[in-house]
């Protein structure tokens, strides 16, 4: 079994022409008013062209007061509804299965973006917040923002994407849910980790209800985040309500698949412990630092389904095609900005990888 290999969707029969899954990625290429940048659409679509066989947008936010970032995409409006289309359109025309990958910042979404106090599940704050707490969403709030959420799947549906990806991990308002730490309320939406897990299952149902079996829900998760209170043992536990769900897939961030577990570091992968936890009928993309071929295969060896890359396909949009070749090894950055020009990113995006560290020529590189 190669990661070059095609693989069919249990659920729904949906069949991908192999294990490769551009996972979502932040390039500040959207209008400020969410609506996408042919720019946008340009450098997606280049990457579905070109052999992946799961396109993921950027985290496309779905309320107009939601916003992580200047630059973001939106699904909060039917003004976005012609760009989304466009987008949809293409990208089926290569093969791909199409997912919009669908937020909100909670703590995270600024008032300094969105003219107005952040919300969550408690009362929170961090760095970047300019020193502001969270006001916690009212149970009345917690549900239409569930609706918030079924609203832009809709309108994602609409627009001809075949699915979404209900982004529950790196600290957005899902995970802020799941987090003990983030997540400290005494109602339904609180407590353990059924509790807390409440927001995202009753999101899933929701949205199952409102797109019909056709449309695929992929669900990521980020297996340990302390700060959050989002711990292994939890997470397991997680994965395992989330798996007797109405969901396509799992998606699992773990930053660097390679790396041990704290205290476990000789232990199995999370990747492996994930596949041991999920049944067969619910495949589980991996996403961390895969660069090689090699390093997908041993991914899938340890029980991905699917390989989710990021990185590696900002400079290299047809790794896809190079899976079946066993000693494929792209080159690494740091990279020209021509080079970067020339894969489709738009100026807007070579300026924010300069931020990244070692990634661009003349970028950062402390």
């Amino acid at each position: 079994m190669g990661a070059h290999q095609p693989f069919t969707l249990p659920r729904t029969g949906h069949v991908l022409k192999n294990r490769s899954v551009l996972a979502a990625m932040t390039n500040k290429q959207s209008h400020e008013d969410g609506t996408l940048s042919d720019e946008e659409i340009k450098w997606l679509v280049r990457r579905a062209k070109d052999g992946f066989a799961i396109t993921t947008t950027a985290a496309a936010n779905v309320t107009e007061h939601g916003r992580g970032w200047h630059g973001e995409m939106g699904v909060w409006g039917d003004h976005q509804l012609p760009g989304l289309k466009k987008m949809a359109t293409q990208l089926k025309e290569t093969g791909t299965l199409s997912l919009v990958q669908i937020f909100h910042g909670g703590m995270r979404a600024p008032q300094s973006i969105n003219g107005v106090q952040p919300v969550s599940a408690s009362k929170n704050t961090e760095n970047g917040m300019d020193g502001l707490y969270t006001r916690e969403l009212s149970h009345e709030e917690v549900l239409k923002m569930i609706q918030s959420f079924t609203e832009a799947a809709v309108r994602c549906q609409k627009a001809g994407f075949d699915g979404v990806e209900l982004h529950g991990a790196h600290s957005y308002l899902i995970c802020q849910f799941l987090g003990s730490v983030t997540n400290r309320r005494e109602d339904e939406w609180g407590g353990d980790i059924m509790g807390r897990s409440k927001f995202l299952r009753d999101m899933i149902t929701s949205v199952r209800e409102a797109t019909g079996s056709d449309f695929i829900i992929s669900v990521r998760i980020s297996p340990i985040i302390e700060k959050a209170g989002i711990f292994l043992d939890e997470s397991l536990q997680l994965a395992e309500i989330l798996s007797t769900m109405d969901i396509d897939m799992l998606h699992i961030s773990c930053w660097d698949v390679f790396q041990g577990v704290a205290g476990d570091e000789d232990g199995p992968s999370l990747t492996k412990l994930f596949a041991e936890t999920i049944p067969k009928q619910i495949p589980v993309v991996s996403t961390g630092a895969v660069w090689t071929s090699k390093d997908a295969q041993w991914l899938m060896s340890e029980g991905a389904d699917l390989v989710g890359v990021a990185r590696v396909a900002i400079a290299h949009p047809d790794w896809p095609m190079h899976l079946a070749n066993s000693d494929y090894s792209p080159d690494r950055p740091p990279f020209t900005e021509q080079h970067l020009l020339d894969v489709d990113l738009s100026p807007v995006f070579v300026e924010y990888m300069k931020r990244w560290k070692n990634f661009v020529h003349g970028g950062k590189n402390v």
